[in-house]
């Protein structure tokens, strides 16, 4: 009996690398124009775990050695690697998602790639609500939605589309959920308002005509969304931030690390009172000096909360209302 050669399967691991910086969430980024995230085969005979595998790739390609690091997902859609069109093999990337500060990153001599780190929001601008907040969202992208709100002929397919729109960017009387990232990253993309919809469609050589935010290589923009919202899922219920901050911070600085992940505004009184109850932070009696005002005293992690309670997370339901 015939038998045709097995599929040919190439397995890949992914690190999403966030670190936040003078109140700015960043990404780490090697290689051009797309930029890609660190990424790298799996050796089969010498990885002996993933998580192993993708901190040895972090390592070669940027210098960063990696602290905390969660499993994130796995993607494996068809053709999400180009060369499988003609005929390579099929690419399956397990994702890791990667907390740390920022460093300098370094070039491996035996892997020479520009490495950068990046403003989050370069790649997914409609995820920062700090600055224009509602208002600039629907300037930005309102009409491109509801140009692709009105393409079905029925009215039922209109008012499908439209009560997506609603309930993945907040718009009509639906509330904003920030951790719905991917979600509306796939909307954009099912509306053909990102790069990578027009890049999968077309050759080469067709333009892909306006577009939003910045592409990346392959589905590294969509890697990002979904690390985003696991990060902003995850800030609620359990500690991840402290991970992004020096040993020593400001209760300032650890508002601005909160608020630079999850893109809105948080009341400052509010906000602390819900760092105090829940025992997050202890005081260290130093103090920071500043241009203007009294010293800022320095805090730390209170590491005996992880033993105390379930979900240690800052919360977020100090939000304001968006102007």
């Amino acid at each position: 009996m015939y038998r045709s050669d097995p599929p040919l399967v190439e397995i890949r691991v992914d690190a999403a690398i966030v670190a936040v910086t003078g109140g700015a969430p960043k990404v780490c980024t090697v290689g051009g124009d797309p930029p890609t995230l660190p990424s790298g085969a799996l050796d089969l005979a010498s990885d002996r775990t993933l998580e192993l595998a993708v901190r040895r790739r972090v390592i070669e390609q940027t210098g960063i050695e990696l602290g905390y690091v969660e499993q994130l997902y796995t993607f494996g859609d068809r053709h999400r690697q180009p060369r499988e069109r003609s005929g390579g093999a099929r690419v399956v990337s397990v994702a890791y998602l990667a907390l740390a500060r920022e460093s300098r990153p370094k070039t491996s001599s035996t892997a020479p790639i520009a490495t950068a780190w990046s403003d989050l929001y370069r790649f997914l601008p409609w995820e920062d609500r700090l600055a224009g907040g509602q208002q600039s969202i629907e300037e930005s992208i309102g009409p491109g939605l509801r140009e692709w709100i009105a393409q079905p002929r029925d009215e039922k397919g209109r008012a499908r589309r439209r009560d997506r729109v609603e309930m993945s960017f907040g718009l009509g009387r639906a509330p904003w959920d920030g951790e719905r990232v991917l979600e509306r990253y796939e909307l954009l993309y099912e509306a053909a308002l990102v790069e990578e919809c027009h890049r999968d469609r077309r050759s080469d050589s067709e333009p892909a005509g306006e577009t939003l935010g910045r592409a990346m290589s392959v589905d590294h923009r969509r890697i990002c969304a979904t690390a985003l919202g696991r990060i902003r899922g995850k800030i609620r219920y359990r500690p991840l931030v402290f991970e992004l901050l020096p040993e020593r911070f400001t209760l300032f600085e650890l508002q601005r690390v909160v608020e630079a992940l999850a893109g809105v505004p948080i009341h400052k009184q509010n906000f602390r009172r819900v760092v105090d109850r829940g025992g997050l932070v202890e005081g260290t009696g130093q103090y920071r000096s500043r241009a203007r005002g009294r010293p800022a005293e320095l805090f730390r992690f209170r590491r005996n909360v992880l033993r105390e309670r379930q979900g240690p997370g800052v919360g977020l339901p100090v939000a304001r209302p968006e102007s």
